[in-house]
């Protein structure tokens, strides 16, 4: 009689030993990857508005502003995070703070996809063009479900530059809102 070709029950338990190793040392690094991958898009997109809204300023020669918006089409309250979403405007009324009225043309909206906190010590980073050299300066820090391990912040200068960096504008650590 022939052996019919076949797995044992051995070959079964080894494949599948190899197997949940296998997963069990990715499934970490793929979270990680993800969390990285979200925070990196938000920061990106935060540098963008701000980078947005400093040539509208000086291309336009009116005031335009990056602020935090829950509804993608005006400025919320200053208790409302960016974690919200944010939207980049020509503030054509010059209102303080800015203020989007219906007339202003908006130039960007984002909504974030990380899941965590996106807090600014401004409401809003408004820019001016360069012969009236005013702008917000200010910090944004964006965090995940890691805290402040894994926290990355968006420095905006005197200038209008926005840097991403580690730690805060003085060397210090960063804090997350209500996370670890």
């Amino acid at each position: 009689m022939r052996d019919a070709g076949g797995f044992t029950l051995w070959d079964l338990l080894c494949t599948l030993l190899i197997a949940s190793i296998v997963l069990g040392l990715g499934v970490p690094s793929i979270r990680t990857f993800l969390l990285d991958s979200r925070r990196t898009a938000d920061v990106n997109a935060f540098v963008l508005a701000v980078q947005l809204a400093r040539n509208e300023a000086a291309k336009r020669g009116r005031s335009v502003a990056v602020c935090a918006s829950a509804d993608g089409l005006r400025c919320t309250s200053p208790r409302v995070r960016y974690d919200a979403g944010w939207i980049v405007f020509v503030n054509e009324d010059n209102v303080r703070p800015p203020q989007r009225s219906a007339a202003e043309p908006l130039l960007y909206v984002h909504d974030p996809e990380i899941t965590g906190t996106i807090v600014a010590n401004r409401d809003a980073f408004e820019f001016w063009p360069f012969h009236q050299q005013r702008s917000t300066n200010g910090t944004a820090v964006f965090c995940d479900a890691r805290g402040s391990s894994a926290a990355r912040a968006v420095i905006v200068s005197y200038t209008g530059r926005p840097r991403v960096d580690s730690v805060g504008p003085g060397g210090e650590a960063l804090r997350c809102a209500g996370l670890p």
